[in-house]
């Protein structure tokens, strides 16, 4: 159970490497339909996304142990953080009583803010020096961090989290992730994001126009 925890935590956070097939078929199944959610929800493909969720959670309630459905639900809601959307993570709330892992539960308290010095230890290796960063108030290094991560997704989910901590050069590196990864959704939360911190008139219109494009084949 310990190895499953850490490879489904794994899978949620977007790791993007490669994993030895779970022993179980719907195990299987739950985590590829999740990876398959994570693009199509990223690339703005919701209709598709929307499917692909809800079969990730239908495969997960095979079982009753639910550490595969709380990594489930908190990967939801990392992602809706990651490009803007409101989350509390209510989904795992509703759950988290009956799951006993350190793990999940780190993980829900850095996608809320609230986690602890003890906890951090408890998270990726990604995130660890992003997370002292700020427990520290070494707030000219979180740029850096977040720029240094090799995930896109890791990327996007920091950024927004920090958002009032990042200067406009990590956002721009931040956009040109997305954009290489075919993250429509992302990229334009954060050229709307741009185009509010400033009041170059000439920016704002190039912003405009280029939001404008995208949109007009977003399903959104």
């Amino acid at each position: 159970m310990k190895k499953l925890t850490i490879y489904l935590l794994t899978a949620l956070l977007f790791s993007g490497c490669s994993f030895d097939t779970p022993p179980n078929e719907w195990q299987y199944k739950s985590v590829n339909a999740f990876d398959s959610y994570t693009k199509n929800f990223l690339s703005s493909n919701d209709n598709l996304a929307k499917n692909d969720l809800q079969r990730a959670v239908k495969h997960a309630k095979n079982s009753s142990d639910l550490t595969h459905l709380g990594s489930i639900y908190l990967g939801e809601c990392a992602l809706n953080i990651s490009v803007g959307i409101t989350d509390k993570c209510e989904k795992y709330q509703d759950i988290k009583d009956l799951i006993n892992s350190q793990t999940l539960n780190a993980y829900y308290d850095f996608l809320t803010l609230n986690i602890k010095e003890k906890q951090i230890s408890q998270l990726p290796k990604i995130y660890r020096d992003l997370v002292w960063h700020v427990k520290n108030e070494e707030f000219t290094k979180i740029n850096n961090d977040i720029v240094k991560m090799d995930r896109p997704t890791s990327q996007l989910l920091s950024t927004s989290l920090l958002k009032d901590k990042v200067d406009n050069n990590t956002i721009e590196r931040v956009i040109e992730v997305a954009s290489f990864n075919g993250y429509k959704k992302a990229v334009i939360f954060w050229l709307n994001e741009l185009k509010n911190r400033t009041n170059d008139k000439k920016k704002i219109t190039k912003l405009n126009k280029k939001i404008s494009i995208l949109k007009d084949f977003t399903n959104e």
